[in-house]
């Protein structure tokens, strides 16, 4: 069967919640200041209620495989968007369904206005950014906006 993608339902929100500490521990960036703590993560559809915020989620044959979204992030500039709580289950990755869900993202955020993406991320994470770099997001010297996840070291822009 194919992959599916397809909006955030509330029926989501506990595996996916378990899917991305998953991915925290794999790569042992479990610590505070990431999406690991953030209470939010235990409600993911609720979060993206907010208007200007979009969330896809990957899916085959009913199993959750991943996810991604758009999210208009306090204190970052004008026409500007974060990409969040982006992560595939380790069985997904390698077989271009992150590089699909990252197009799906670029484009909703273009369709919700937004100019540019913004993300954060970790060293430990080098195959996403790596992928990231590929979909034409490039390294900045310094966090911007509010995202309150103070242990990310990586940030990169894309222009839409």
């Amino acid at each position: 069967m194919a992959i599916q993608f397809r909006n955030l339902e509330e029926k989501d929100n506990q595996p996916l919640a378990h899917l991305i500490r998953q991915v925290f521990r794999e790569f042992k960036i479990d610590r505070p200041g990431t999406v690991y703590t953030d209470p939010t993560t235990d409600n993911l559809y609720g979060l993206f209620q907010i208007p200007g915020s979009a969330y896809l989620v990957a899916e085959e044959e009913g199993a959750l495989l991943g996810g991604c979204g758009v999210y208009p992030t306090a204190g970052l500039p004008p026409g500007y968007a974060e990409l969040v709580k982006f992560y595939l289950a380790a069985p997904a990755r390698g077989k271009g369904i992150g590089y699909e869900l990252l197009q799906q993202n670029i484009e909703l955020a273009k369709s919700l206005g937004y100019t540019h993406l913004y993300l954060e991320s970790f060293p430990e994470l080098a195959k996403a950014v790596s992928m990231y770099e590929k979909a034409g997001f490039v390294s900045i010297a310094q966090v911007m906006g509010n995202s309150g996840h103070f242990a990310c070291n990586i940030w990169m822009v894309k222009e839409l």
